[in-house]
């Protein structure tokens, strides 16, 4: 365990839970807000996610600060690739806009958990086990040669939210923002919460390539939990400002790709290889830059000639 103090554990857990109640009262109901306003939110939780930076700094010293910043950049641009997953299930099931905002919360709260747990485990096994960690570099490996492939509709999470939506009693009511609806006498599930199921279970998935990719860099829960929860925070606000931009960073994964391959070789290499946390953070900004401007581009070039070439 980590030599921290009871009272940053608890700061911090009191902290989530303030800007998880502020994210559900800013984006209650069906409102739907300007995209500057959205664009405003998602900036409030990336510098909040990178101004913990100053507080890890004061608290454990600059070489944590260091590992949490490494940390956080890593969880995030892996966060980015997921927003894929998230509008697959959401154009599966005909979720209206309203409702995918709620969806998103009870998938944030829950992947705040499973995180949790995934975390812990996986540093009490690499203590106990130091060869767990080149099965977590397989891991990434593999991860990473997945995402090379472009985000389609036939995706994993995609097939069992069909297989979900096909064996679970589901009302047809894509427009309700209940969980539970009765018709005819019967009590049935509404599409809302098999979007709710499908992002519970793919974030166990995303957990397994995320917390290998966090634990490349530090072994200390507090950094790697925390660095994980700030990425997550951020992603329903992130999903909306980018949801119709997704399409332009059409080379998104073959970034998340590198990253996940970077990782993998840090986690292996690490007792012959060290690499600086600060040298992790600019060959991370690095891969995701030059990926982001390179879609940018390639989409600029496309748009003046497009016949509707793209996804539906």
């Amino acid at each position: 365990m980590d030599d921290i103090p009871a009272w940053a554990w608890i700061g911090f857990i009191v902290t989530l839970g303030v800007l998880l109640t502020i994210d559900l009262y800013s984006h209650r109901g069906q409102l739907r807000r300007s995209r500057s306003q959205d664009v405003l939110w998602s900036v409030l939780w990336v510098s909040t996610g990178l101004s913990f930076t100053f507080f890890v700094w004061a608290l454990m010293g600059p070489a944590a600060a260091e590992e949490y910043l490494a940390a956080y950049l890593i969880e995030e641009s892996l966060s980015l690739d997921n927003l894929f997953v998230f509008m697959l299930i959401f154009h599966t099931l005909q979720i209206p806009f309203g409702n995918q905002r709620r969806a998103l919360l009870w998938g944030i709260v829950g992947a705040l958990v499973f995180r949790a747990v995934f975390i812990f485990l996986g540093v009490a096994t690499l203590e106990r086990w130091q060869w767990i960690q080149y099965v977590f570099g397989a891991l990434l490996l593999v991860a990473a040669l997945r995402a090379l492939r472009p985000p389609k509709e036939e995706a994993a999470e995609n097939r069992l939210v069909l297989w979900l939506a096909r064996h679970l009693p589901m009302s047809s009511d894509r427009t309700s923002s209940r969980l539970f609806v009765r018709e005819n006498g019967k009590l049935l599930i509404t599409p809302l919460l098999v979007a709710i199921i499908g992002l519970e279970l793919s974030d166990i998935v995303f957990a397994i390539d995320s917390v290998p990719a966090a634990l490349s860099v530090t072994r200390r829960e507090f950094l790697v939990y925390s660095s994980n929860a700030f990425a997550i925070l951020g992603l329903r606000s992130l999903y909306v400002v980018l949801i119709a931009s997704l399409e332009k960073v059409r080379y998104l994964h073959y970034g998340v790709a590198a990253v996940l391959a970077f990782a993998a070789f840090k986690l292996v290499t690490h007792e012959w290889i060290p690499v600086a946390p600060m040298v992790s953070v600019g060959i991370i900004v690095a891969i995701l830059t030059t990926t982001i401007l390179v879609s940018l581009r390639s989409a600029a070039k496309d748009k003046p000639g497009d016949n509707g070439h793209g996804h539906n």
